[in-house]
């Protein structure tokens, strides 16, 4: 089956409700137009009716197909779902009606349900591309342009997805140290941590066991020239970002740095600094809304409404914006709203 025959079979399924209802209302329109055209006074006796109905139903199958909303999705980040609902609240506020089934899983769930066409459009992360298509090595994705451009012809050729445009931040694993240390030690990017480490600095990193063994802490030390040891790792159970950044931030056994992903809302309230990856060791991790074509060509104006919202993000505004989500506990529809309206796109 086809994307497009995939999705016509689920908003069959999936939308009839509202799909009918706007088709009854479109056959007494028809139904009303014929009655007026009867003779006043006259009758109306069951043969009419059949005949006025068969009418309705003849005209309604001449009718262009009735347009279904844009279904806009999201995976469970907090980060992905407050750039969807931006995305739908700037799509309803254009007159595009739409569907919202914001945290609808986690990557392979909701990549299925855009191939599948359950849904229409939700934010993905440019450097997953690599994975989609079994390419992870391809040094593309360390480049934001060009991962970007790479991700973009792959989807469109094999499965017909559009990537529009994509934010200038990267959601890729780093390094962030508290501030009062990044200025005594005068720390901006990963060249300089190095050389801390290698002058003798003293540092703790906490970090996930999977951040610490499975390559990406030996990348980077290979990168920028420096060596950890154990006694300057604290390897957290679970090594979820929340954990690192709160012990780096409380200085936890003596912790001073933490792994973090470039977004993280906590690395805000916790004053501490993201690290640059100044040599492009990681992968980058843009945030990009990519959307079938098929609701895409229903609705193409969806391409210039997206795209000055997408140039507005750096990473030090969606830190911000996660911040109020994550830490504040904000709704992440409320923060939406709020950004929306504080640029002037939503009243």
């Amino acid at each position: 089956m086809t994307t497009d025959a995939a999705h016509d079979n689920v908003y069959t399924k999936a939308r009839g409700g509202e799909r009918g209802i706007m088709i009854v209302r479109r056959l007494w329109t028809v139904v009303l137009a014929l009655r007026l055209r009867a003779s006043p006074g006259a009758a109306v006796h069951a043969p009419w009716r059949c005949t006025s109905l068969r009418a309705a139903v003849l005209a309604l199958s001449l009718c262009q197909p009735l347009q279904a909303a844009v279904v806009v999705s999201s995976k469970l980040s907090s980060e992905s779902a407050m750039i969807g609902h931006m995305i739908r609240l700037l799509l309803d506020a254009h007159g595009i009606a739409t569907v919202d089934r914001m945290t609808l899983g986690a990557t392979p769930v909701v990549r299925k349900a855009l191939l599948s066409g359950e849904i229409d459009l939700y934010v993905e992360y440019t450097g997953n591309a690599g994975f989609f298509f079994n390419l992870p090595d391809d040094p593309a994705w360390k480049d934001l342009q060009r991962g970007y451009e790479l991700g973009k012809r792959l989807d469109y050729q094999a499965n017909r997805i559009v990537w529009l445009t994509p934010a200038r931040a990267s959601n890729a694993w780093a390094l962030a140290v508290r501030s009062d240390i990044a200025r005594s030690q005068k720390l901006a990017t990963m060249s300089d941590f190095g050389r801390w480490v290698r002058e003798g600095g003293h540092v703790v990193l906490a970090c996930s066991a999977e951040f610490a063994n499975a390559g990406t802490l030996r990348s980077l030390q290979r990168t920028y020239g420096f060596k950890l040891t154990s006694d300057q790792l604290i390897v957290l159970a679970g090594g979820e970002t929340a954990a690192t950044i709160a012990a780096a931030a409380a200085s936890t056994n003596g912790t001073n740095t933490a792994m973090v992903y470039g977004t993280d809302g906590g690395i805000v309230a916790a004053n501490l600094v993201t690290l640059e990856d100044d040599r492009h060791d990681q992968p980058i991790y843009a945030p990009v809304p990519i959307m079938r074509e098929a609701a895409l060509s229903a609705n193409p104006q969806v391409r210039d409404i997206v795209k000055p919202l997408m140039e507005s993000f750096d990473a030090d505004t969606l830190r911000r914006l996660n911040a109020r989500v994550q830490i504040d506990g904000e709704a992440a529809q409320a923060v939406a709203a709020d950004y929306l309206k504080s640029h002037g796109w939503l009243r």
